[in-house]
């Protein structure tokens, strides 16, 4: 007798038939990777690929990457990689209540925002001014799980990270993928409250009434009504999505939170540095392109590109030190 029961690959994915909701993703319905490979003994292709993402340079980055606050002095603030740990546990939890597949979920939600430039959506807004339309960091995800890192994940990993944002259309392909968008909103908005107040941007009574009103106090009680809110209307409506009332409520304060954090006044001075210093960064890089470490220089890419993914790969430090290295005047030469 023995007290453990031993799971396989081939035994995960069986199970996935009777346990899993008829409109998850199962591993068998998988599209697969782009470069074939033998199934490993122990992990299902959506488990290898989240080990994959974790162990990826882009990953360890995010812990000096911009949330909000760019270069918070206090410790308790919210970086990118604290933001997207947050995500995986909403998005898991969502996947888990509706029985979708908490696997692909997990592995969607941390490699969500690999991608970010420094200083966060200043950084993307600034990156946006040498390229067609519009730099988007879920393009960047991609192309760092594809080309700078190719690590070949399964395609609804990469459909889900390339659909995880609102603004890209077509939206993800698979349920899992959908959960994520909900996951990323949520946590956003909780969390990014809480360091404002944490900040003395805002105090609670500054929030939206309707918003109080239909979600509870900022913080922890919002993500718990959001994500009752999901399960509820995914159960009623057999596809995943949130109560129209809650959703516009949640739309709005998205809106309040753009007018008074993300985009309030008294910060234009350091978003416009922000976005000086990325300008300043590209320029140097197109005009030095032996600077560009080999890692970035991709021979099938041109230089405009092999110099976003440079700049763009730059933790909010980095970016910081090399502008300081490279513009700053030295009195002694």
């Amino acid at each position: 007798m023995t007290n453990f029961v031993l799971r396989t690959r081939l035994q995960a994915e069986a199970a996935e038939a009777t346990a899993l909701a008829p409109g998850a993703t199962r591993t068998a319905d998988s599209r697969g990777r782009m470069i074939p490979e033998p199934p490993d003994e122990w992990r299902t292709p959506f488990e290898e690929d989240r080990d994959r993402i974790i162990y990826t340079k882009a990953f360890r980055r995010l812990k000096h990457k911009t949330q909000v606050f760019m270069n918070p002095e206090g410790d308790h603030y919210v970086t990118r990689l604290t933001h997207t740990l947050k995500v995986t546990q909403i998005g898991r939890a969502i996947a888990r209540y509706l029985s979708l597949n908490e696997t692909l979920a997990e592995a969607i939600c941390l490699g969500h925002d690999v991608g970010h430039s420094p200083f966060g959506h200043t950084g993307e807004e600034a990156l946006s001014e040498f390229v067609e339309g519009d730099w988007l960091h879920s393009d960047q995800s991609v192309r760092i799980f594809s080309v700078l890192e190719p690590i070949n994940l399964s395609w609804e990993v990469i459909d889900g990270v390339r659909a995880h944002s609102w603004r890209v259309e077509p939206g993800p392909s698979t349920p899992e993928g959908m959960i994520v968008r909900y996951a990323d909103r949520i946590a956003y908005l909780a969390h990014d409250a809480e360091d404002a107040m944490r900040a003395a941007i805002l105090r609670e009574s500054d929030f939206p009434p309707e918003a109080v009103a239909a979600f509870g106090d900022p913080g922890r009680e919002w993500i718990r009504t959001m994500v009752a809110s999901v399960i509820d209307e995914s159960m009623r409506a057999g596809v995943v999505s949130m109560e129209p009332g809650l959703l516009a409520v949640m739309h709005d304060l998205r809106a309040f939170m753009f007018e008074h954090v993300y985009l309030r006044a008294d910060i234009e001075p350091q978003r416009a540095r922000a976005r000086e210093i990325i300008r300043d960064l590209v320029g140097y890089y197109l005009a030095n392109p032996e600077d560009i470490p080999v890692t970035y220089r991709q021979s099938d890419a041109t230089l405009l590109t092999q110099v976003i993914d440079h700049v763009a790969g730059m933790t909010d430090r980095f970016a910081l030190r090399m502008h300081d290295r490279l513009f700053r005047p030295r009195l002694f030469d």
